[in-house]
């Protein structure tokens, strides 16, 4: 039974201790004088020593995808005769701290790791099983923010929602095994969490019957031969990108004793497309644009009913040329639209 209570500041950092004791916490965290320019913060998940270093003001860079896709794992070790399964460092549970649209990114990994195919990835799943959502109210989006448009501004999938006032914090408790903690410390209340209703960035998406092969091969695409320049950082930020690489990491001189890593890797970075013989597949920089884009809003949702992208921005966010993602889209809707007239 969902209940609902309010605590003030001194309430919550109580209870965020005794959360503590439980678990490890995690939260979008600010790293002062570690951004992108010198005197930039950045702002990232990382685990949090007090509610006092939970940031709330800005968005994050990187996404809390890195809880159960972290950037570089090892899988497994191996020596000549066995293979060995890596272990996880800890045991411990995970609450995570985090806005709708993160909650819905999560959701389009969960679909390619644990239902695509019909295969489970057991890596993934095992950091994913221990992960407990903590919804941060999200009424008002922040800059290059599009989650509206693309209906993942919304989110029912969490344990706790939590709305931060000046001096008080309200929760809703939904389920899960923390509900003891909030009634020990607050008094009821009838709080029940709002959502965004509407981005200054709107995007408007094509429908899958507007997608026809001549828009595989526009000269639309050839602007970002220009303005692209490989480095990714869309791919790293975005929550839901999950492509990877695997690489073997030899011990010494052995070629029979080493561990087997999975890191991340992207559709916009140069070697993705490599393959045995010298061939490479997309080289321009415009035909990757134009595969992650047919990703993002068209091959996923065919796929598995939704889109892919959940509209957080981050790629906007990040990009060192300005390329928008959100604009890309629009700009894509209207040369259909056109095509369409014509």
């Amino acid at each position: 039974m969902t209940k609902s209570y309010k605590l003030n500041s001194q309430q919550f950092a109580a209870a965020f201790a005794d959360l503590q004791k439980r678990c490890s916490v995690f939260g979008p965290k600010r790293f002062a004088g570690r951004g992108r320019f010198s005197d930039d913060d950045l702002i990232r998940y990382a685990p949090l020593a007090s509610i006092d270093e939970l940031e709330l003001t800005e968005k994050s860079w990187f996404s809390p995808k890195e809880l159960v896709f972290p950037p570089d794992e090892t899988l497994f070790y191996f020596n000549g005769q066995q293979f060995t399964e890596a272990t996880l460092p800890d045991n411990a549970e995970i609450v995570v701290l985090l806005r709708p649209c993160d909650i819905n990114g999560i959701d389009r990994l969960d679909r390619m790791f644990l239902t695509n195919g019909g295969v489970v990835d057991p890596y993934y799943q095992r950091r994913r099983q221990r992960l407990h959502f903590f919804m941060i109210e999200c009424r008002e989006s922040f800059e290059n923010c599009f989650c509206v448009s693309m209906q993942a501004n919304r989110s029912d999938n969490y344990e706790v929602a939590l709305r931060f006032a000046d001096d008080a914090v309200e929760v809703e408790v939904a389920g899960g095994p923390f509900a003891d903690i909030f009634s020990n410390f607050g008094e009821e209340s009838d709080f029940r969490p709002e959502f965004v209703s509407e981005n200054r960035v709107k995007v408007e998406l094509p429908t899958i019957e507007q997608m026809p092969p001549e828009a595989y091969t526009d000269k639309f695409w050839d602007e970002y031969d220009s303005r692209c320049i490989a480095c990714g950082r869309c791919n790293t930020s975005c929550v839901t990108c999950s492509c990877f690489t695997t690489s073997d990491l030899f011990y010494g001189d052995s070629r029979n004793c080493g561990e087997r890593r999975r890191v991340w890797d992207g559709c916009h970075l140069d070697g993705f497309c490599d393959m045995a013989g010298g061939h490479t597949f997309r080289k321009g920089k415009g035909e990757r644009m134009r595969f992650k884009t047919f990703h993002k809003i068209y091959d996923y949702k065919k796929r598995f009913g939704v889109d892919m992208c959940v509209g957080c921005g981050r790629c906007d966010d990040v990009c060192p040329e300005y390329i928008s993602f959100s604009n890309c889209i629009n700009k894509l809707s209207a040369m259909l639209k056109a095509g369409d007239k014509e």
